[in-house]
């Protein structure tokens, strides 16, 4: 890496730390823990008992302090291939020093794992968890075919499942809005890798689209749908919920949208719009949890 890129900028604008971090993903990190407490665990119980509850405002605060942290090891070790993929999103060693950026990291893992220990040991566990797999994902996992994925979508549904370690109620509930969103970002972390191709390719990443071609990678995404459709309805009609019901059926409407557009998709515009996509049918999901306080 050349001195250009480690220098770092006195003006460093609060918008590009805000870009490092990727403050709008934290936010709906703190929306989704918050609404699985007050809306699915809770959805008896007054608004203030988790509004109000410390533990969960803290293990909100260890959650998005790994997340941030993940996203800054991320940058970290992606300098080269960012500034190929996405060369005007370079914060890291452009603005930022690589050093500071690191110590930064290792500061944010500290205190998310501390501030879990200190609510709940398990919570302590999941999160020395996390932190350990972010970093393996930036260092290796995510060079490597579906592995780092898999590891992403798997820490996502963990973010939801920990609520239940603080509140035992309700977990099959959870659980499947978990699922929801393991899968809903399994196949968004695989379309990305169709976004990010070319500059995985020149770095000698062993992605999906690299190693097997944008084509057969879109055929992974459609059945990686179709499974996640057909646990849905089972885990579904397990809970026995009728508004659960409803709205996977309206689910339906953007599931086929998304496949026609991921099958006409061949561009890197295409795929960061399907991106954009995917991560609208999961903010869906974090809001249709309000409804089953609404209809209790």
């Amino acid at each position: 890496m050349s001195d250009l890129h480690e220098k770092s900028s006195a003006g460093t604008s609060l918008r590009e730390i805000m870009q490092l971090i990727r403050l709008p993903n934290l936010l709906i990190i703190i929306l989704t823990q918050y609404f699985t407490a007050i809306f699915l665990v809770g959805m008896n119980d007054p608004y203030s008992w988790y509004l109000l509850d410390p533990n969960l405002f803290l293990m909100t605060s260890s959650t998005i302090l790994i997340a941030a942290a993940g996203y800054i090891i991320n940058d970290y070790y992606d300098i080269k291939i960012d500034y190929i993929n996405r060369p005007q999103k370079v914060v890291v060693g452009k603005r930022i020093k690589r050093r500071i950026a690191l110590v930064t990291h290792i500061t944010f893992s500290f205190f998310g794992i501390l501030i879990g220990v200190f609510i709940n040991l398990y919570i302590g566990v999941v999160n020395l968890l996390a932190v350990f797999l972010l970093w393996f994902y930036s260092n290796h996992l995510k060079r490597l075919p579906f592995a780092g994925n898999f590891v992403i979508a798997l820490l996502t549904a963990a973010g939801l499942m920990v609520v239940v370690i603080l509140y035992p109620q309700n977990q099959l509930l959870v659980l499947v809005y978990a699922v929801f969103a393991f899968f809903i970002n399994l196949m968004r972390e695989i379309i990305k890798d169709l976004e990010d191709w070319k500059g995985d390719k020149v770095f000698g990443c062993k992605t999906l689209p690299v190693i097997w071609g944008i084509r057969k990678t879109k055929r992974i995404v459609f059945l990686i749908l179709s499974v996640f459709i057909i646990l849905v309805i089972w885990l579904t009609i397990k809970l026995d919920n009728y508004f659960l019901r409803i709205y996977f059926v309206f689910l339906a409407i953007p599931a086929i949208v998304f496949v026609q557009k991921l099958i006409k998709a061949d561009s890197k515009r295409d795929f960061y719009l399907l991106s954009g996509f995917s991560k609208l049918i999961m903010l869906s999901g974090i809001i249709s949890m309000i409804f089953f306080k609404l209809i209790k």
